[in-house]
């Protein structure tokens, strides 16, 4: 613990610093079963309406990577009260917009303030906790960024249905109001921390902070519309997709050459530091791609209505909140090596369970595939960031979170855009080899229709023409239900192996384990 904060408890430090950061991550997802609802408010289409969605996820990618930046040049404190003004000012806005438009300018505004709240808040939690607390910290914060997208959808839907749209961004307000007065009264820059001054011949990078943005915002369009509008079949995808790798690639090269970096790629020559952001990504990947899935799931092949399907998520937010303070303890005798390969292991074993679905799986095997899964991500979430920070130094601590923060967030992004992809790709191959067997010369399939007829025949009183045309439109309904979760199968068996794959890595990361006692008191 640094010595400005050795008379305050670093447990009301590390709940004040979580607050803003978990209604920034709730956001992310909260809206997403409210579009249908802003649409018709609104009169807007449920397809104009995902640029919602979309407008936060590109402004929060933009703003991730540069946290460290602006900290050094305002001071960290009052870039951090700066994000939760701008995050609680524009959800008030977003609360009263009088049109889509509107509500898509001020949801940019939400997000760019949103985003620098992440990355700060976890490089003062690991400022704040000395080293062999540090695994205890980041259960604090593995609860909040790992709890919130599970809960969001659920609590957006009960706030939509309950009382209005508007009040999922409204509730945000007397949260961030608290936050900030808790913030200005606890926190302090920490007495090592030595801002740029730009007096001092550190120019401001305009080239830097333009090509980041140019790059991260339409790579983030790439992914969250690609699908939508078939990909590279599509010359806006195309576009920006073109836009995204140029950018990318000349931000790489501008940063590099630079004495003091906005997002300081350097630290990749760490292995251990390289190593954990891969690992971060497949963690978001496979955090938000399941998430994605598993309610399309749920309300689509097995009739669940959508409580019910947040009923069966929500029994693996509860495993993480048991598990991570667990796993902070168990950070003191355990490599922090051997803890990922489990974590990785378990969350692969949950999505190999859930590939094993049919269309007859009841609640409680839905649910316990899931809560399976979810230990997976207990045993991630916090080691993999103690590896991650464990030869960072002090003065990198927010470019290092911002970084880390950005490639989550990205890889959830990838998981949800080849998730759904992959869903709807491999649902066309199975449906065309389905089909295949409903020719009228196939035993199978004309067994079918006569029994089916037969029925129409005997149950519904239709005459033996029309018992034959239903019977045929139920067969096609059943190779098409099928074939759609011969494609869940599929795509959650994908996400298992990938899990899997990352095993060798292990490897490659250097032994890491927090000396003395983990306490979480």
């Amino acid at each position: 613990m640094t010595s400005s904060h050795r008379h305050i408890n670093p447990w009301i430090i590390a709940l004040t610093v979580m607050i803003a950061t978990f209604m920034e991550v709730l956001d992310t997802s909260v809206a997403n079963v409210a579009l249908p609802h802003i649409a018709g408010n609104l009169s807007a289409t449920v397809e104009e309406t995902t640029w919602v969605l979309t407008s936060y996820l590109v402004a929060n990618a933009v703003v991730l990577p540069l946290g460290g930046y602006f900290a050094s040049l305002m001071g960290r404190k009052r870039f951090y009260l700066t994000c939760v003004g701008i995050f609680t000012v524009a959800s008030l806005l977003c609360g009263i917009a009088p049109s889509l438009g509107w509500l898509i300018f001020f949801r940019v505004l939400q997000g760019l303030g949103g985003g620098g709240l992440q990355p700060i808040s976890q490089a003062i939690l690991v400022e704040t906790f000395p080293h062999e607390k540090r695994g205890a910290a980041m259960a604090v914060y593995g609860m909040g960024v790992v709890l919130a997208p599970i809960i969001g959808p659920v609590l957006g839907g009960w706030i939509t249905d309950n009382f209005s749209w508007h009040w999922i961004f409204l509730i945000n307000i007397p949260v961030g109001f608290l936050s900030i007065a808790l913030t200005s009264a606890l926190v302090q820059d920490p007495p090592y921390f030595h801002r740029i001054s730009l007096k001092e011949g550190a120019r401001f990078d305009y080239l830097g902070i333009g090509v980041i943005t140019l790059g991260l915002a339409s790579l983030e369009i790439v992914l969250d519309e690609g699908q939508r509008k078939d990909w590279f079949g599509s010359n806006f995808i195309i576009f920006f997709a073109i836009a995204a790798v140029v950018a990318l690639v000349y931000a790489v090269y501008h940063e590099l050459r630079k004495e003091r970096p906005i997002v300081d790629l350097r630290l990749l020559k760490d292995r251990t530091f390289a190593v954990s952001i891969l690992m971060l990504f497949v963690l978001g990947f496979v955090l938000y791609g399941s998430l994605a899935l598993l309610p399309i799931f749920l309300q689509t092949m097995l009739g669940y209505t959508a409580l019910l399907s947040g009923w069966v998520l929500s029994p693996g937010g509860l495993a993480v909140m048991v598990m991570m303070p667990i796993v902070a303890m168990l950070l003191k005798k355990v490599d922090t090596r051997w803890l990922i390969g489990i974590g990785f292991f378990t969350c692969g074993l949950g999505l190999i369970q859930m590939s094993g679905f049919n269309l007859q799986v009841d609640f409680q095997t839905a649910m316990m595939s899931r809560v399976v899964q979810s230990l997976g991500f207990a045993f991630l979430f916090i080691p993999i960031n103690v590896s991650a920070f464990q030869h960072i130094p002090h003065e990198k601590t927010a470019y290092a979170a911002g970084l880390m923060n950005l490639v989550r967030n990205i890889g959830g992004s990838t998981g949800i855009a080849l998730a759904t992809t992959m869903l709807a790709r491999r649902s066309q191959v199975h449906q065309a080899n389905l089909i295949g067997g409903l020719s009228p010369g196939a035993p199978a399939y004309q067994g079918f229709v006569d029994r089916a007829a037969q029925l129409g025949v005997l149950r519904g009183g239709l005459s033996p023409a029309d018992a034959a045309h239903v019977a045929q439109g139920v067969a096609y309904g059943t190779v098409i239900r099928q074939s759609s979760m011969m494609a869940f199968a599929d795509t959650f068996w994908f996400m298992g192996m990938l899990c899997f794959a990352l095993f060798p890595l292990l490897f490659l990361m250097r032994r890491s384990r927090a000396q003395g006692p983990v306490a979480i008191d």
